[in-house]
């Protein structure tokens, strides 16, 4: 299956590179450039990408709220939003994960890195660097006013403890390794914590224990 990419960022130069990597790949197709947010809502609808590559600082509307927007005009079944950054200097990137933004990447990422991550979001998965996210989440996370969310008590006990380690980047087989259990075992548990909490992929889960204030001790 072919996967249809649009590319979102004020930078032309950006936008034609990032352009030369995909059409040159044979399972991936770009099927609009944008400059602005605002026309990265108008081209996702008339071109139905299923994956966005948004830039956070554009002109006009920003990545953050034009990423709010396309995953409100679409829901659940609609595009995935992959976020570009230079995190040192976007902080934006948290809000952008909880508009609805299925992962981020660093501009300076890997072709190689870039064209994994547009697929495995592609899959409906979460594109999240473990290194990347411990380090943008536990920065933001700190200065969040954490309050428990009711929705934990859902949670069994080794789902809040699975979920703990979700949100510390860990994939599943790390998990796994960590608490003694097999891979299988941690993906049913993640897929029943996202399905209790009622969010959308593993992104919002990470943001999710930390708004709810469950990693707080491990940051203190």
């Amino acid at each position: 299956m072919t996967i249809r990419v649009l590319i979102a960022d004020d930078q032309a130069l950006v936008r034609t590179g990032l352009r030369m990597i995909l059409d040159n790949t044979p399972d991936l197709v770009v099927v609009g450039e944008a400059g602005t947010g605002t026309e990265a809502v108008d081209l996702t609808a008339s071109t139905r990408p299923d994956v966005v590559l948004m830039d956070i600082r554009m002109p006009g509307l920003d990545g953050v709220r034009a990423t709010g927007r396309i995953i409100a005009n679409h829901g659940p079944e609609g595009p995935r939003v992959l976020v570009l950054t230079t995190f040192d200097r976007d902080e934006y990137v948290y809000a952008a994960l909880r508009a609805g933004a299925s992962g981020f990447l660093l501009k300076d990422a890997l072709a190689t890195d870039l064209l994994a991550a547009v697929r495995v979001v592609a899959a409906g998965e979460a594109a999240l660097a473990p290194t990347v996210t411990r380090r943008l989440l536990t920065r933001i996370a700190v200065e969040l006013p954490a309050r428990e969310d009711p929705r934990l008590g859902l949670l069994t006990a080794r789902e809040r403890e699975v979920l703990q380690q979700v949100a510390r980047g860990l994939s599943n087989a790390e998990i796994a390794e960590l608490l003694c259990l097999s891979a299988g075992t941690v993906k049913t548990h993640v897929g029943h914590i996202l399905a209790k909490l009622d969010l959308r992929d593993r992104v919002q889960a990470v943001v999710f224990a930390h708004e709810s204030g469950l990693t707080g001790a491990q940051e203190r």
